[in-house]
Order: C-alpha cells, then sequence, then structure tokens
C-alpha cells in the first residue's frame, strides 16, 4: 500500500467547514433550477447531467485545497457507481421487458381489457389500489412500475385519461405497497438501520401512511371522477378494433405478466425476473404475433432469421408501432435497451455527485450542522425528515437517504428516549417515499424513463409521496403515536 494512504498523510487532510460543505450544494441547486428553467422536461436530456458534473467539480477544488488527493476521492467514485449496476441493469431489462412485451402483444392485451374493465370515472383510484395490492404482493415499486405501470399507462391513454395524473396515481400505490410490504428492501433496511424490529416497524408505519394513502385516494377518486365528463367522448370500440388488428389479443399473452409476479413474489432478484420476463415475452412473440413482427421488420416472409430479428430489434431498440393510426402509434412506440440510456447517464452523474461530497465529508458536515436545530421531539423528527430528503437530493440515492440519516440520528433518539421505530419510520416515510420525486435520483431517473413521463410533470400528483412525510412530521409535533423506550426494544439492542 502506497504511503498517500498511511495515517500520517491522512491527518494533513483538512476539516471541510459548513461553509464550504454548502458551496457544491448551492451551485447544484442553482445549475439545476436553471437547467429545467431553460430546458423544462428536456432537462433530464443532458442539462441536469452537466449540472450535476459542474457541481462535482467544484466539490473536487474544495477537496483539492484540504489536501484530499485524487486517487481516493476516484475510489469513492468507483464504489458509488459499483452500487447502481445493479439499477443499471434492470434500466436496461425494463426498457427490453416493455419492448418485447408491447412485440409479443402482452402489453396490447392489458390495454384491451383494461378499457373493457375499468370505468374512467374510477380509472386513477383504480390504478393507484392495483399498484399498491402488486407493490405489497412482490416487495417492488420498481418492478410494479415496470409491469402493471406500463399498462396502466397505455390505458390510462385509451381512455383519454391524464398520463400525468396516472403516473402519479402509479406511483403512489407502488410505494405504498412497497413500504408496507415486508418483502421490500427498504422496509427491511429501515428498522436495521434504526435498530429496531421489522414487523413491529410495519405496525408502527400504518398510523402514517394509511392516513397519507386515505386521502390520496380520496384525492384520486374526486379528480377521476370530476374528468369523466370529458372522457365521454373517447370512441374506446375504435381503439379496441384497432389494437385486435394489429395483435392477436387472447388472454393468454397475459401469462409472462403472470410469470413475472410468481418470481418476484418467490423473492428472485429483480435483475433475473425482469430479464427471464423479458425472453418470455420474445418467445410469445415468435409464437403468438408472427404477422406483428413480419410488418415490424417490414417483410412478407415468417423465416426463423425475420422471427429473430423482430424480437432482437425490440429488446435493444424498442417497438416501432406504424398502423398509421397516430394515437396507437404513439401508444405503443416504447421500449429497449437505448431507451434507458439518458437516465443511467442521469443517474452515473448523479452518483458520481454524491460520492464525492461524502467522501469529502460535506455530507456529514451538512447533517451534523442541522441537529443542532433539533431541541424538541418534534423538532427532531422534521429535522430527521429534512435530512432525508436533502440527501436525496445531494446523494441521490434512496438507500443512502435511509442508511446516513439513520446512523447519524440514531443515538440522538436513543437519548431522548424515543423507541428506534420511530426513527425507522421517519427514515421510511420521508426517505423512501420522497426519492422518486427527484429527477436526478435513481428512482426518479427509473420512474421517468419507465413511465415516459418527466419527473416534475408527475410529481404534483404523487400524493401519497408528498403527504406521508408531512403526516409523520405532524405527529412528531402532536406528540401524538410516538413511542418511548421500551425494556422489550432495551432486551433487542442488548
Amino acid at each position: 500500500m502506497s504511503q498517500a494512504q498511511g495515517p500520517d498523510n491522512h491527518n494533513s487532510i483538512g476539516q471541510v467547514s459548513l461553509l464550504e460543505s454548502l458551496i457544491p450544494a448551492v451551485v447544484l441547486v442553482f445549475l439545476l433550477s436553471l437547467s429545467v428553467f431553460l430546458y423544462g422536461d428536456n432537462a433530464q436530456a443532458g442539462a441536469s447531467q452537466m449540472s450535476l458534473l459542474i457541481s462535482t467539480g467544484v466539490a473536487l477544488l474544495v477537496g483539492w485545497k484540504n489536501n484530499h488527493k485524487w486517487r481516493d476521492i476516484e475510489k469513492a467514485i468507483s464504489y458509488g457507481v459499483g452500487n447502481t449496476v445493479n439499477a443499471i441493469l434492470i434500466l436496461l431489462m425494463v426498457g427490453s421487458l416493455i419492448g418485447s412485451w408491447i412485440l409479443s402483444g402482452t402489453v396490447p392485451a392489458m390495454i384491451y381489457y383494461g378499457l373493457q374493465v375499468i370505468n374512467p370515472g374510477f380509472f386513477y383510484v383504480t390504478a393507484c389500489i392495483l399498484c399498491a395490492v402488486t407493490a405489497i404482493s412482490i416487495g417492488s415499486s420498481w418492478s410494479t412500475a415496470g409491469t402493471v405501470g406500463v399498462g396502466l399507462m397505455g390505458i390510462s391513454a385509451g381512455l383519454g385519461m391524464s398520463p400525468e395524473i396516472t403516473a402519479g396515481a402509479i406511483i403512489s400505490g407502488a410505494y405504498f405497497g412497497d413500504k408496507m410490504s415486508p418483502l421490500s428492501d427498504t422496509t427491511n433496511l429501515a428498522p436495521a438501520v434504526a435498530g429496531s424490529e421489522l414487523f413491529s416497524h410495519i405496525r408502527h408505519m400504518v398510523w402514517t401512511t394509511f392516513p397519507a394513502i386515505t386521502i390520496a385516494l380520496i384525492l384520486y377518486l374526486v379528480i377521476g371522477l370530476s374528468a369523466g365528463d370529458g372522457t365521454a367522448e373517447i370512441n374506446i370500440q375504435g381503439r379496441l378494433d384497432l389494437l385486435s388488428q394489429n395483435f392477436n389479443i387472447g388472454p393468454h399473452l397475459l401469462i409472462p405478466l403472470a410469470i413475472v409476479f410468481y418470481m418476484a413474489y418467490k423473492r428472485m432478484p429483480a435483475f433475473p425476473t425482469i430479464m427471464i420476463g423479458s425472453l418470455v415475452g420474445g418467445l410469445f412473440a415468435v409464437v403468438f404475433q408472427q404477422e406483428t413482427i413480419m410488418n415490424f421488420v417490414g417483410t412478407d416472409q415468417a423465416t426463423v432469421l425475420n422471427m429473430f430479428d423482430g424480437v432482437w430489434r425490440a429488446l435493444f431498440g424498442g417497438y416501432v408501432s406504424e398502423t398509421g393510426n397516430a394515437e396507437l402509434d404513439g401508444l405503443l412506440t416504447r421500449g429497449g435497451m437505448s431507451s434507458m440510456m439518458s437516465t443511467i447517464w442521469l443517474i452515473i452523474c448523479a452518483i458520481t455527485f454524491g460520492s464525492v461530497i461524502e467522501k469529502l465529508g460535506m455530507l456529514k458536515r451538512l447533517v451534523d450542522s442541522i441537529l443542532h436545530l433539533a431541541q424538541s421531539t418534534g423538532s427532531l423528527i422534521f429535522t430527521t425528515a429534512l435530512t432525508c430528503i436533502g440527501v436525496n437530493i445531494l446523494a441521490a440515492d434512496q438507500y443512502i437517504s435511509i442508511v446516513l440519516p439513520g446512523r447519524m440520528y440514531r443515538l440522538e433518539f436513543k437519548k431522548r428516549g424515543l423507541a428506534s421505530k420511530n426513527l425507522s419510520r421517519v427514515l421510511e416515510d420521508t426517505g423512501t417515499v420522497t426519492s422518486v420525486l427527484i429527477p436526478w435520483n435513481t428512482c426518479g431517473a427509473f420512474m421517468a424513463g419507465t413511465l415516459g413521463i418527466a419527473t416534475f410533470a408527475y410529481m404534483p400528483y404523487c400524493f401519497f409521496n408528498i403527504l406521508s412525510p408531512m403526516v409523520s412530521v405532524l405527529y412528531g409535533y402532536l406528540n401524538f403515536k410516538i413511542e418511548k423506550t421500551d425494556s422489550t426494544e432495551a432486551v433487542i439492542a442488548e
């Protein structure tokens, strides 16, 4: 090992000040705001990435001033980006799954049957409930959005509903289910970091989570019923005819969806689950949609090579619909690994910035300075909530927003005689659910790429994700359902 990593060299590194920690954060907020002002929803196509990299450069200058070595920072970046490889692979597979499931007729079948079953006035609330049940069953908001969510977006377009509100309902339901499922990774991570027990944590979350989802469902119901008159003129039968003319529709096409659900329920990792789902979709396309594949590749011969060509294109480039109907073509031209590249670029840049400011001690310095403001129980929970949201913004990673505040506030909660399940609850109420509201966060980038709606566009309609932190903080100030440390928890802690 080189002397550059030895203790003597480490002692020469300066302690970053609060002002120095604020500089990159302020630069980032300014540049991201400017990019959104200039480019709107297209900011994620490059402007946001440049904002993150420029802010990283500013942080590096501060690190250089304090004698941090580039070699150490580079290792931190490699480690941070390395931890996102699984998310990147999942993103690529979701792109492939969308392309193959459209080509196979799975997504068109979901849209076809959904248009006949779902009442437009109850669509938003139904979408939210359906995603909530799915996410509770499989423990994954990402898998829920990438499967059921994609179908619901298609149904929304077929019914003439708002895609932004639909995305918000999908995300609200998916994150409610993810948050309350014992199969979810974040639901297991939060109590592990805080020092509480899993099912005690879930029971404690009921008090904040159910009021938030109840209010959200009421809002979706009111919005849906008020929008019912606007969708009455949509020619649903005409859209059903178009789908049946271009795909061989049948209930058997929902089998790939059932396979993915089963594997997720059995807690098979997300990447192989979605990969198998996309390959099964390709197989179904070859068996049931040969004419569609021939139209897709521009040939009139159903040879093995042409079938392979069609599936191959859908997996890496997505499906391109050319029916001549603009609405149907816009609905079904989606998917492919290539469609996720801008999202992956955004994630890598965001994690690079987060890794640098964490390595330089800026993130910890900002959190430590906030802790001094927490005098009462309510202010402590409010401070914890702000920290989780702030880490989601700066570190751009949902897991860091749970782990870092959990580690830093765990002792403070214990000192004040507060049960650790209070901490684990606020970590999930704020860290887990707000990650999807940040465009450059891994969760926000994933949802935007998967559902095809920009983060800032769907954000105002993620009612559950907005209400959950508010309810959690309100409980803190009202001292309602804030549990004190008991003997049982003391035994667990020992």
